[in-house]
């Protein structure tokens, strides 16, 4: 059986105002419409509703049972009709968003609180995971929206039927143990750094690719002897006197025994990116890219970055 919530509205009202007339009045029917919808009613419940005689109309027991429980469904499709208008404005539901590690440590913490404090219905769920693989659930549409990354160094081809916005463009540095010979050095150059032992990313990762391409624009192959992904790894390998090491602005958090420091010759640049299929539905996912622009432009200053939004 199919009730019609239209049709339980006009009950009530009838059983509220003790007429058809009066009822058709209030919801701003006339008399024949409220008459046909009762009528509707009765043949989907197969039982009458009302005694009719030619001054009154008295509900049945039938009629007082089904508007008792009529309140509480209605409610409900009320309260459902309110939510699916915040969904549609972006106020309720879910935004599913992927992310690599640096950006969650820095960026996302920052986009996401100032998120929540404006929408504090809509729940986040994070997924990290490496680049390709994120732009796949992107693709799939298991994740809503995307944080990626790319080097000068090593182009990269974005799926066309994705949008790209990008958030920030960061220096690379590198990172000398402090008591490092080249800590104090003037002008130094990537051809200084021929006989040092570096420590990188996994090969084949945009990192090392990135690196490989600096150095042999300097004339030689970089010597990798210790691989991580872990920036706070290649933190504590370099403190630790193994190494020294490239990293982009986000991988790298000031920390005791390791000196940040610029190489007058290196050009290369990562580049932090904001995936999302513009055919998605999900309306939260524009106030997401708006905190996470926003979020962007505060840090700027503080890693010194130049911001390049597209």
């Amino acid at each position: 059986m199919t009730l019609n919530p239209v049709h339980l509205r006009t009950l009530i009202a009838v059983i509220r105002t003790g007429s058809f007339a009066d009822a058709a009045r209030r919801l701003g029917y006339t008399g024949s419409a409220v008459s046909q919808q009762i009528a509707a009613l009765e043949r989907a419940v197969k039982m009458p509703l009302f005694e009719r005689d030619a001054r009154s109309i008295r509900a049945t027991a039938t009629a007082e049972l089904l508007a008792s429980r009529a309140h509480l469904a209605l409610a409900g499709l009320d309260s459902l009709g309110a939510e699916v208008q915040e969904m549609a404005q972006g106020t309720l539901g879910r935004v599913r968003i992927g992310s690599f590690p640096t950006a969650s440590r820095s960026l996302l913490p920052m986009a996401l609180a100032t998120f929540k404090n404006d929408f504090p219905n809509v729940e986040i769920l994070l997924d990290e995971a490496e680049t390709k693989e994120l732009v796949g659930l992107l693709q799939d549409g298991e994740i809503d929206l995307t944080l990626v990354y790319h080097y000068d160094l090593v182009p990269r081809q974005w799926p066309r039927e994705l949008r790209r916005y990008t958030l920030l463009t960061e220096d690379l540095t590198l990172l000398l143990p402090r008591e490092h010979r080249f800590v104090d050095l003037d002008g130094l150059q990537l051809a200084d750094l021929e006989d040092e032992i570096w420590i990188s990313t996994r090969e084949g990762t945009a990192g090392t690719q990135c690196l490989r391409h600096a150095c042999a624009t300097a004339g030689f192959e970089p010597i990798i002897d210790f691989r991580t992904n872990d920036y706070d790894a290649i933190r504590a390998f370099v403190r630790a006197g193994l190494g020294i090491a490239l990293v982009p602005a986000l991988g790298h958090v000031e920390s005791d025994g390791v000196v940040s420091v610029r190489i007058d010759d290196l050009k290369a640049q990562r580049h932090v990116v904001a995936l999302h299929r513009p055919g998605n539905s999900n309306a939260a996912v524009a106030a997401v890219l708006a905190a996470l622009e926003a979020a962007a432009a505060l840090m700027i200053d503080e890693i010194d970055m130049v911001s390049a939004p597209t």
